[in-house]
């Protein structure tokens, strides 16, 4: 097999990877315990949220690893419920867990203030946080429905303005969304989202998504899936749904899109991770013409690739089964 040179100097097996053709791995940094969300510092510090035991232990934590030796970790936060998402916007800390949102400072043990809590979900989390070039952090509500109809405040996307310097207070940005685990804004300003649809409609499973977003969209879901499918049995209709934004790219059911970035070696590509398939794949960022993109798979053999981040000319890839983070480069 095959021996790759991890960050802190010392000689690993490379991992049983399927590469696409014209890229390398490596093992980055292993040892972490159920990892989610995690981004780069301005200094170059990783920082990781991770459940640190089981889904429902509230035993969570917001670590940081030092860039220059990656076995070098500070606890910043602990005690958290199932974190699943973390952002830093100016030299503040903002964690979403699995029915609040709250935020702190970059040193250990810093006190937290609650910003919102007891938000609608799906009954198991929220998704990540990210961060617009003007300073706006965007959040999801996971969807929830009793029959038809969405529980009040789920399935929505929501931005908080201003986010560095005291502001508080969330505006719906889109909703219909059964999870919108992930959201991104590109370079022209354009926002995007994942979609897990989760369920069986009219007989037949939903597929997972990647959407543009503009404000003030609404998803559709439970009426709409898929690439504006109605489903007659909530009372979709093909003109409700025609309202809806369309499908850039379309996922297996159940792939469970977790992350995704804009490659570091191609601005015009995406990267996903889809945590249940067990892959990471390409898909286009041009506009699609009649159907929605196909998925091109780029990396095979991650267990469940979580969260991507991009460090430099590499993406970082974390697998939340095993608890390692590995670095991927072009040739």
């Amino acid at each position: 097999m095959a021996l790759v040179i991890t960050a802190c100097g010392q000689t690993a097996p490379a991992t049983d990877l399927e590469l696409m053709a014209g890229f390398e791995a490596q093992i980055f940094a292993e040892g972490f315990v159920g990892p989610t969300q995690m981004i780069v510092a301005a200094n170059g510090d990783l920082i990781i949220a991770e459940l640190n035991g089981a889904e429902n232990d509230a035993t969570g934590r917001i670590i940081r690893v030092d860039h220059t030796n990656v076995t070098d970790r500070t606890v910043l936060q602990e005690g958290l419920d199932k974190p699943t998402g973390l952002a830093v916007v100016g030299d503040r800390l903002w964690i979403m867990e699995r029915q609040r949102l709250s935020v702190t400072d970059l040193v250990p043990g810093a006190e937290r203030e609650i910003v919102v809590e007891e938000l609608p979900f799906n009954g198991r989390s929220q998704g990540t946080l990210s961060v617009t070039e003007d300073g706006r952090l965007l959040y999801n509500t996971s969807g929830a429905k009793r029959g038809a109809e969405r529980v009040a405040g789920s399935g929505m996307i929501f931005a908080i303005d201003d986010a560095a310097y005291g502001g508080r207070t969330p505006t719906v940005i889109a909703r219909g969304f059964k999870h919108a685990y992930a959201t991104l804004e590109a370079p022209d300003g354009q926002l995007w989202s994942v979609e897990m649809t989760d369920g069986t409609f009219d007989g037949e499973r939903g597929s997972d998504e990647l959407v543009p977003l503009s404000p003030g969209d609404d998803a559709g879901w439970p009426q709409c899936v898929d690439d504006n499918r109605p489903v007659v049995q909530y009372g979709g209709t093909a003109a409700m749904c025609a309202l809806s934004p369309r499908s850039h790219a379309l996922f297996d059911p159940g792939a469970t899109p977790t992350s995704f970035v804009i490659a570091p070696w191609d601005p015009d590509q995406f990267v996903v991770a889809l945590w249940l398939s067990g892959r990471v794949v390409t898909v286009p960022r041009t506009a699609t013409v009649g159907q929605p993109h196909e998925p091109k798979l780029f990396i095979g053999g991650i267990t469940s690739p979580q969260h991507l981040v991009v460090e430099d000319d590499r993406v970082l890839v974390s697998d939340h089964e095993t608890g390692a983070i590995y670095a991927i480069t072009a040739e």
